[in-house]
């Protein structure tokens, strides 16, 4: 999946995944993709109700070598 800017989050703990993805979404245009990568397993219950509370739409989630990935699309 095509991103306009990727996150590295991973390592850190929460809300640190949730703080740096709030900041590089601002930095994006209405309708682009954030993609993310977490190791933080409470990340995907954080970013799933963050995303939804904040109008945005996780495109796609997935797990690859204990890395979550997400593709959110700014609102």
């Amino acid at each position: 999946m095509e991103a306009n800017k990727i996150l590295d989050a991973k390592g850190l703990a929460c809300p640190m995944p949730i703080v740096k993805t709030k900041k590089a979404m601002t930095e994006l245009a209405s309708g682009q993709v954030l993609e993310i990568h977490a190791t933080d397993k409470g990340a995907k219950n954080d970013l799933t109700s963050w995303a939804k509370s904040g109008g945005h739409e996780v495109m796609k989630h997935e797990v690859e070598n204990d890395i979550l990935k997400f593709w959110i699309k700014k609102g």
